[in-house]
């Protein structure tokens, strides 16, 4: 919980963020609400939708109006209102008959209960509809995880997570090889593989992330909190253009001081909208997430420092500089920060990024390279519909090792697109933007992939 002070912002500080708003593509991400339901646990199936209702509809039931409000008084646009959630597959348990058949229908019929209350509060997403696995599964976890395809797929607001690995436990395979079959499953259940721009793999997942598809409350969170994501990949590739002759060390000075006045924005929005809550202000991730809309692109940042693409040489180095500034930056505007708190580099949601697969100058293979410097992994990536579930789940394998050897978040939102091979286009409009169609390496992983088990934890985790 961040403490709610007073701070006091200048004229000049209220006329740079309309500047930024009108000509720079800066809006606040999302507002995103954090709702504990572990008091709402009930082994009746139908007083647990009654308390998951009644809690979230009764905490939330202004946040919509109050960011709206805000909007108007400010002038800065808040994109998302979101509400997270603790891990369902915590408070389903209870509520278990080990009828497996039975408990998936009833692990669907909890998510419908979640949407139908996100429905009612107004709010654009709501997430949580999550097991945290790093080290094994409960009984519960697996019946969530086998529940995952159905409940996407008959709901429309409903977004879910698995953290499957983490630096102090290790990588847990057979559940990555089980969701690789389920993304499979997903994929076809939904128009163009959409439900799976709803799911996301993570290691090192963490608490407060107020981004979906990934954001879940914690059980180390309050009872409840307000956590706002910002935006500003346009302000920041704006500042670059205004110093085009900058060598790099001036380039990270311009970065730190954009994302500076690009957090404090955030931190008066999430320390107002707090306090006409009554609710704790949590954090302020620093994430520069881009959009579909022309500069609104972390990869367009790149080129303005000097690459002629994404994925060109030289990006992973362009890209932990940039991540490095916004870092620095932010952190000094607010003692708040968490969350993901980086860059952004979804595929189909950055025009640039979505142009240099279209030219071949980014590969999956060196995105997965550029992860290891940012968040949050490979994100919005779209793939042949023929990618086999062996090859999904070494694809999450990967990128779960970065994770959990660096001792950061990554996580993997893939979409394998029936129908669709490589070079296809495919649109799903919206935030979610549209892609050409990544190559996958025709070499197979299956026999690495079945062994299972768990890859132990590597000596970087023992720390104690």
């Amino acid at each position: 919980m961040c403490a709610i002070m007073e701070l006091r912002y200048t004229p000049e500080e209220l006329y740079q963020a309309v500047h930024m708003v009108t000509e720079q593509h800066f809006d606040i991400r999302t507002v995103t609400m954090g709702i504990n339901l572990k008091d709402c646990i009930d082994p009746d199936l139908k007083r647990l939708q009654e308390k998951i209702y009644a809690k979230i509809t009764t905490k939330a039931a202004h946040l919509v109006e109050e960011a709206k409000a805000l909007e108007e008084k400010y002038g800065v646009p808040i994109v998302n209102k979101r509400i997270s959630v603790t891990p369902v597959a915590l408070i389903l348990e209870a509520t278990l008959s080990h009828d497996k058949e039975r408990d998936i229908e009833l692990a669907v019929e909890i998510g419908k209960t979640l949407d139908a209350a996100a429905a009612t509060v107004g709010v654009d997403f709501i997430a949580g509809f999550s097991a945290l696995v790093q080290k094994g599964e409960t009984y519960g976890d697996t019946v969530l995880i086998d529940a995952i395809p159905a409940t996407l797929s008959q709901t429309q607001r409903l977004c879910s997570c698995v953290n499957v690995a983490s630096t102090r436990n290790g990588i847990n395979m057979t559940t990555i090889a089980r969701l690789g079959v389920m993304i499979k499953e997903l994929a076809v259940k939904t128009p163009d593989a959409i439900g799976c721009a709803k799911f996301v793999c993570f290691a090192n997942a963490v608490e407060d992330n107020p981004f979906v598809a990934g954001a879940f409350h914690g059980v180390g969170e309050g009872d409840s909190a307000i956590n706002i994501g910002v935006s500003g990949p346009g302000v920041v590739k704006q500042a670059l253009e205004n110093h085009p002759d900058a060598d790099l060390t001036e380039m990270a000075e311009l970065i730190k001081k954009t994302t500076f006045r690009i957090t404090r924005v955030g931190e008066l929005i999430g320390r107002e909208i707090s306090r006409r809550l009554n609710v704790n202000f949590g954090i302020l991730d620093l994430s520069l997430a881009p959009t579909p809309e022309i500069g609104d692109s972390v990869a367009e940042i790149l080129e303005v420092m000097g690459l002629a693409k994404a994925g060109a040489p030289g990006s992973t180095a362009a890209l932990a500089m940039l991540i490095d500034a916004v870092k620095k930056g932010g952190m000094m505007a607010s003692s708040c920060t968490g969350g993901l708190s980086g860059a952004f580099i979804p595929v189909s949601e950055d025009q640039g990024m979505v142009e240099a697969v279209r030219v071949g100058a980014l590969s999956l293979e060196k995105l997965e390279a550029m992860t290891a410097v940012c968040s949050v992994g490979l994100d919005m990536v779209a793939v042949p519909g023929d990618t086999p579930p062996t090859t999904l789940a070494a694809i999450i394998a990967d990128e779960c090792a970065i994770g959990m050897i660096n001792n950061k978040t990554t996580g993997v939102r893939i979409i394998p697109v029936p129908g669709k091979k490589a070079g296809d286009y495919v649109s799903w409009g919206g935030l979610l933007g549209s892609s050409y169609i990544m190559p996958v390496s025709e070499f197979s992983a299956d026999r690495f992939i079945a062994r299972g088990g768990r890859i132990p934890a590597p000596v970087v985790g023992i720390r104690n």
